[in-house]
């Protein structure tokens, strides 16, 4: 078929001109029905400007969708702007401006990182717990213990709380340490964001990993998520040399595992 969208053929040379193929049609119905699901939204905040989204007129198809588009395209830049602007909070964590707290990790003997006291208060709750209590009112160059982390991950929970991301090598290399002390200290976004993680890189090898995380932070999404997954691929997981040690240190998720993979099957025989 001659498509009046997608051929590379001059459009007047095609007759007739309202014809499209099935490929750009589903296309065309999927992008309307996006914008016609945000037509009842009440409207999206846009910073300081306070000034929202205006609702979509499902009626005007096209029209709508690249409206929507370009407002979500000066969103983008409104939002790289304003990361921008806060990265100035890393250039007082790495150049040690106005600092008056040091952090210092618990699992090894590395230096303390001097911090700014407020910043760690309005990331975490916790935070500002210990830090209003008796024994931290006082000289500036008080210290505070994080027993769960080494230096490089109290680094990286540190550059996180500035700048909101981290290079993604030092996400994957801790983003279990990091994932259990957002739980513990209650960082609400750094859950999300190793949540986000584990489960777009969720494979056979991160699987028994990412349950065991899920367990310790009572996460239910990322629990079923990674027994799911693990039933789905249990020949891989289970003869691996990784499902051994887990057993035995997870005694309550294995049987946990053999339940799923039970109910799966039947669910398979009965053809549910």
């Amino acid at each position: 078929m001659d498509c009046s969208i997608c051929s590379g053929m001059p459009f007047i040379l095609r007759p007739p001109r309202n014809t499209i193929c099935g490929a750009c049609y589903e296309g065309a119905r999927s992008i309307i029905t996006l914008t016609n699901k945000l037509d009842g939204d009440k409207g999206v905040d846009r910073s300081s400007s306070n000034a929202t989204v205006s609702a979509l007129n499902s009626s005007k198809g096209f029209a709508n969708a690249l409206k929507w588009v370009k407002e979500m395209k000066e969103m983008e830049e409104e939002l790289n702007d304003k990361l921008t602007f806060l990265g100035g909070f890393v250039a007082a964590l790495r150049d040690h401006i106005h600092t008056d707290i040091q952090i210092k990790p618990g699992k090894t003997t590395g230096p303390s990182i001097p911090a700014h006291r407020a910043l760690l208060a309005a990331r975490s709750s916790i935070f500002k717990n210990m830090l209003d209590s008796d024994g931290c009112k006082a000289p500036p160059n008080d210290t505070i213990t994080l027993p769960e982390l080494n230096y490089e991950e109290l680094e990286s929970l540190l550059e996180f709380l500035y700048s909101g991301s981290l290079p993604k090598e030092k996400v994957e290399k801790h983003i279990y340490s990091l994932s259990i002390t957002a739980d513990k200290y209650d960082i609400p976004f750094l859950q999300k964001f190793c949540e986000h993680h584990m489960l777009g890189s969720l494979n056979s090898s991160s699987a028994l990993d990412v349950l065991e995380i899920s367990d310790v932070c009572s996460n239910q999404t990322l629990k079923e998520t990674a027994l799911n997954f693990i039933v789905k691929n249990m020949e891989d997981i289970v003869f691996s040399a990784r499902f051994e040690a887990f057993a035995l240190q997870n005694p309550h998720l294995t049987v946990q595992i053999t339940r799923a993979s039970f109910m799966d099957i039947k669910n398979r025989r009965n053809g549910i």
